[in-house]
């Protein structure tokens, strides 16, 4: 996969139909009724939101387990999930979001499932989620929260999904890249965990002054509601992190710029400078 063989405007519906033949072939693999009785057997579920709300560090670093990307193709050429996984907690990370989409971003759910044991912070499954099933295998596999993206879901599968994410015990961290959608999600029942994600979604281009444009306009009804914020891509140093805390997010997810470096734990020490509490 490279760069150059993504068209950006047409990416996300390009993912989201292939999701619909992987979704398909999951269900002929292993049943609904047979995943759903994996549950039992889970991995106890961490606070997600608790964890964010509770680093040392402000904002908190919700850091990604990332190989590739539709834009930039192969980020980390020497992906160790497991071993970049343990490096960003060494470094301070409150938080862990791991890839699972496999055709654009080279990830899986095998990766979550096997970082799961080796590290005790909570982990985000970070999916294009279009369906259910996606919701029980991320709580099966280990996930304690589940991403689930305005741009993709209608008002009334971003409420189900939600409900569904609460009802197994995991937070689910709802996306916007826009003030329309912030308003769309703002109107969801029992909504605590959302994300403003800089990159445009249609271009790829990124600006974090969308965190502080959306922040501007309803920060004060997402301090009310007592939501947890999270700005989402082209955060690269400690100046980034000051910029978007000062627009009143509480916490930061951040991948690309990590998980290319040599040295991930000290890539996290240093875009965390100074920013203990």
């Amino acid at each position: 996969m490279t760069a150059t063989q993504i068209n950006p405007q047409a990416i996300l519906a390009q993912i989201v139909q292939h999701k619909d033949q992987e979704i398909a072939q999951m269900r002929q693999q292993l049943r609904l009724g047979d995943l759903q009785s994996q549950l039992k057997s889970a991995p106890m579920v961490r606070d997600f939101v608790g964890a964010l709300q509770n680093s040392p560090h402000y904002p908190s670093l919700i850091a990604e387990v990332k190989k590739a990307s539709p834009s930039k193709g192969i980020i980390c050429h020497n992906f160790n999930p497991v071993e970049i996984a343990t490096a960003y907690v060494r470094g301070g990370a409150a938080c862990l979001s791991v890839l699972t989409d496999s055709k654009f971003f080279q990830g899986s759910f095998e990766n979550l499932q096997n970082i799961r044991p080796t590290v005790e912070v909570p982990l985000l499954c970070k999916e294009f989620v279009i369906d259910p099933y996606q919701i029980y295998k991320a709580r099966v596999v280990g996930a304690d929260a589940v991403l689930l993206i305005a741009a993709i879901l209608s008002d009334q599968n971003l409420q189900e999904f939600l409900y569904l994410i609460h009802s197994l015990g995991m937070n689910a961290l709802v996306e916007v890249h826009t003030l329309a959608e912030l308003d769309r999600v703002l109107k969801l029942h029992d909504l605590r965990l959302v994300g403003i994600n800089n990159r445009n979604l249609e271009t790829f281009n990124v600006d974090l002054a969308t965190t502080s444009q959306l922040m501007q306009e309803r920060s004060q009804q997402l301090t009310s509601l007592g939501i947890t914020v999270v700005s989402e891509s082209g955060l690269y140093s400690p100046t980034d992190l000051s910029f978007v805390a000062a627009a009143g997010v509480r916490s930061v997810l951040v991948g690309e710029s990590l998980v290319k470096q040599t040295d991930v734990e000290q890539a996290v020490l240093t875009l965390l400078d100074n920013k203990a509490s």
